[in-house]
Formats: C-alpha cells, sequence, structure tokens
C-alpha cells in the first residue's frame, strides 16, 4: 500500500478510529490489532510475502529466547550466526542471486570461456533489506547484552512489522521502538498535530518535488546520448532532488504517521544538502541505515581505533556494503565506492568530525566560505548520484563524459524552466527551518499563516497528484 495512495487516505484514518476507540484499554489488544493492520498494509502489495516476514519474526524471537537461557559463549556464538545465516541467507537468495550467478558468468567469459548459467524470475519482497535489518539488530543486541529479550510475541511481531516504517524506514532499533509496545498509550494532541504537519509536508516532498522532477529525470536519463551537457547537469540536479524528495518524503510521513500512534521513530534526514562535508553528509543522510553499518560493522571491524590502513580499510568496507545494500548492480558498488574516496581524506586529516551542529547556527545566511563548501559537497553528490541513477557503469561514464564535454550551455527546456521556481522555494523553506526536526514545523506561527500554509500544501500536493507512483526505496 502507498502513501501517496487512495487506499492509504482511507487506511490510516480507519486504523486511527479503532487504534484509539476501540483497543484503548489492552496493550496486548493493541499490539495484536497493530500487527493484523501492519499485515494488512504490506500483503496489499502481495500478500505471499507475509509468510517470509513472518518466518524472520519467528526466527529472531526464538533466538533471542534462547541466548537468554545460556552464557555458553560458543553456544551463544552458534545461536548469533543462524540468525544471520538466515536473515542474509534470505537477503541474498532474493535480492542478490541473480547479480551473482551472472557476475560469475561474465567473470568466464573474460577469461575466453562460456558458462551456462540459469537465472530466475525472483521477485524482491518490498522493503526486505529494511525488515531484515531491524531483525538483526535486535538479535545482536541481545547477543550483546545490550538488551533483554522479549517474551511477548505479538509485540516482537509489532515491533518488525509496524507499518509506517516496515516498508522503507527507518531501520528502527529495537531499544528505541520495542519497548515503546509495552507502554499505555495516551492521545497527545500536540505530537499527533505535529504528526499530521510531517505528513503533509513528506506528501510535498514526494507528490510535487520528487514526481515531477521524475519526469525530467527520466526524459533526460533516457536520451542522454542526444542531450546537450548543461541539459545532463541538470538531470543530475533534479535526481538529486527527485531522490531527496522521494525518500526523505516517505520518512516525513513514517515518522509523522507513527506520532499519529503515539509512537517515537528515529530521524532519518536531517537537511543532508546544507552539508558542508561528505562527512557532515553522511550524518545527514539515511542516518538509521548510516549508524546501522557504524554500530554493527564499522565498530566491530575496528573502527577508527587501528592505524591508517585500518580507517582506510574499515571506511571503504562500510561504504561498499551500503553501496551494494542498496541494490544487486555495479552501480550501487562504484556509487559507494566513489562516497568512500570523498570521506577518505576527510578522514585521514583527522577534519571527520569538523562540522557537527547546523550550518549558520544563529545566522539567516552562510558565510561565502560555507556557501562555497555547500555547493562543493552538492557538486560531488550528484556526481556520485549519476552512478546511482544510471542502468550501468558504462552510461554513468558516457553521461559524465557528455555532462562535461558536450554543449556546455544551451536554453532548457520550458517545463523545467517553470518547475525551478519552485525547486528554489522549497530550498529556501527547508533552509530557515533546517534547525528543526522538520521544514513543516509551524507550532510558533500565527494561526492565520499558518493554516494558510497547510491549505496551501494540500492544495499543491492535490494540484500535482496524478499517477501513485512508488517509492524509489521500494526496490532496496
Amino acid at each position: 500500500m502507498l502513501f501517496n495512495s487512495i487506499e492509504f487516505a482511507i487506511f490510516l484514518p480507519t486504523v486511527f478510529i479503532l487504534y484509539w476507540f476501540v483497543f484503548k484499554e489492552n496493550i496486548k489488544n493493541r499490539n495484536f490489532f497493530l500487527v493484523a493492520v501492519s499485515y494488512i498494509f504490506y500483503g496489499w502489495w502481495d500478500w505471499r510475502f507475509l509468510s517470509l516476514i513472518f518466518f524472520s519474526s519467528l526466527v529472531d524471537y526464538t533466538i533471542g529466547v534462547r541466548l537468554n537461557k545460556t552464557d555458553g559463549p560458543n553456544h551463544r556464538k552458534v545461536l548469533l550466526i543462524l540468525s544471520l545465516v538466515v536473515n542474509l541467507g534470505l537477503l541474498g537468495f532474493f535480492k542478490y542471486y541473480n547479480f551473482f550467478v551472472d557476475s560469475f558468468a561474465d567473470a568466464f567469459t573474460l577469461f575466453g570461456s562460456s558458462l551456462e548459467t540459469r537465472s530466475l524470475n525472483i521477485v524482491l519482497p518490498v522493503g526486505i533489506s529494511f525488515y531484515t535489518f531491524q531483525t538483526l539488530s535486535y538479535t545482536i543486541d541481545v547477543y550483546r547484552k545490550q538488551l533483554k529479550p522479549t517474551h511477548d510475541f505479538i509485540a516482537f511481531l509489532a515491533f518488525v512489522s509496524f507499518f509506517p516504517q516496515l516498508v522503507a524506514g527507518p531501520i528502527e532499533r529495537a531499544t528505541n521502538l520495542l519497548p515503546q509496545f509495552f507502554t499505555k498509550k495516551v492521545f497527545n494532541y500536540q505530537l499527533a498535530h505535529d504528526g499530521i504537519g510531517q505528513i503533509i509536508w513528506g506528501l510535498f516532498k514526494k507528490v510535487v518535488i520528487a514526481d515531477t522532477a521524475a519526469t525530467f529525470v527520466n526524459d533526460i536519463f533516457a536520451n542522454y546520448e542526444t542531450l546537450p551537457g548543461s541539459t545532463l547537469f541538470l538531470g543530475g540536479v533534479l535526481f538529486a532532488f527527485q531522490i531527496y524528495g522521494d525518500f526523505s518524503g516517505y520518512s516525513d510521513i513514517a515518522i509523522g504517521t507513527a506520532k499519529l500512534f503515539g509512537f517515537s521513530l528515529m530521524r532519518n534526514f536531517a537537511y543532508p544538502y546544507f552539508s558542508r562535508d561528505i562527512a557532515e553528509f553522511w550524518r545527514r543522510w539515511h542516518i538509521s541505515l548510516s549508524t546501522w553499518f557504524r554500530d554493527y560493522v564499522y565498530i566491530p571491524l575496528g573502527g577508527s581505533r587501528g592505524g591508517k590502513w585500518m580507517k582506510v580499510r574499515n571506511t571503504m568496507t562500510i561504504f561498499i556494503v551500503s553501496g551494494f545494500w542498496h541494490g544487486a548492480n555495479w552501480t550501487f558498488l562504484f556509487w559507494g565506492f566513489l562516497n568512500g574516496l570523498y570521506f577518505l581524506p576527510l578522514l585521514l586529516a583527522g577534519k571527520n568530525r569538523k562540522n557537527i551542529g547546523n550550518v549558520s547556527n544563529g545566522r539567516s545566511l552562510p558565510s561565502i566560505i560555507e556557501f562555497l563548501q555547500i555547493l562543493f559537497t552538492f557538486f560531488i553528490t550528484v556526481i556520485a548520484w549519476i552512478f546511482f541513477r544510471a542502468e550501468n557503469i558504462g552510461q554513468a561514464f558516457t553521461y559524465l563524459n557528455r555532462m562535461f564535454f558536450i554543449r556546455p550551455l544551451s536554453q532548457p527546456d520550458s517545463e523545467i524552466l517553470l518547475f525551478l521556481p519552485l525547486l528554489l522555494i522549497f530550498i529556501v523553506i527547508e533552509w530557515i527551518q533546517r534547525n528543526k526536526e522538520h521544514a513543516f514545523r509551524l507550532g510558533n506561527l500565527h494561526p492565520v499563516p499558518k493554516y494558510s500554509a497547510y491549505f496551501l500544501i494540500i492544495f499543491l500536493i492535490s494540484g500535482f497528484s496524478g499517477s501513485q507512483n512508488e517509492f524509489i526505496y521500494f526496490q532496496f
């Protein structure tokens, strides 16, 4: 079920009313209700894969209980490995089987031999990368004795399948989300009001910014061999805003929806395109995934505790694995590798944590140096996004070659020119609100301009809504 669909517009208020007025007394019944509606939400896409998410939940719930009953290090390690094998095995089969088979066959071809292989017609379950990492974090935290396992299977099912963030995150930690299923919820008007504002802003990002940009991006990338360099550069810039509006829009809707039910989800985006260096960008982009890799891969590998070689190895490992997490294509691996290369100079110079706070704190405008830093960081990010968007490595390099060397100046399409002022207004709004959790937090504003802004944004969403486009990260 898509957030930007008529079905969800009916589903959400129905669930909200039942949650607060019918299942308001008993916590266990309320959790069972959340599991039921979450499975309906997920099964709306393809009910067959409900068994997969249930099986993954059952495995990690059972392993968590078993880990609590033994202190033997070898036995505990075997249980952890079992969880890793089952979860990563399922993820690997559905997401990477054909990639490895085809790459293996291509390797033989390079040496002048041919190998008969058979690809499978595998349907990638929506959200498998997200809920797999969520259940794994639970098992790893229990194994590390940082979290006591739950014996409430219904609450655990609710934790894994919680519908606002099930399909595309944020990737929640059990230490944050799971305890919330054991607390009695009392309706909080201020929280719900803020949640509605965040949902509206998320829909604006998705429907008005991302989906509109997508129409231009798709056309530019489909015809990149005939277009001038300036148009190709504009296509890269628009894709940067497409993927930001699409993915951060989903996160805003998910977090805002959770607030309607009294739940707090972790922040997933913090105005990443206002970053002054690539290290700051990765602290602000897809925060739930970046911190997951930091805590469960980077630090166990040794983090930054060793010498320069270990720092380089661990950093590049994280970025390449992160790229591979996004999809079974060499373009994603190269995208991760390229971002790792961007990051290394800062790491080796000890400047990767130089820009921690928000840019231009206490000032309306950035300094010239900050402005140039933001522009440069955005520029190299756009270059990397071209590999993310391209169908293959060859297309990405051809795109970049033409972007820099083929007719660098030309008149953009008139429809794009009409969209650019709207995009500029979007950037200005986010800049003004950059110190707030989301750009549509208007609590201190006078009611007249506040509700005028609500109606204007809703009007724009209605005007731009046409086809129900899937979110980009559904494929991951």
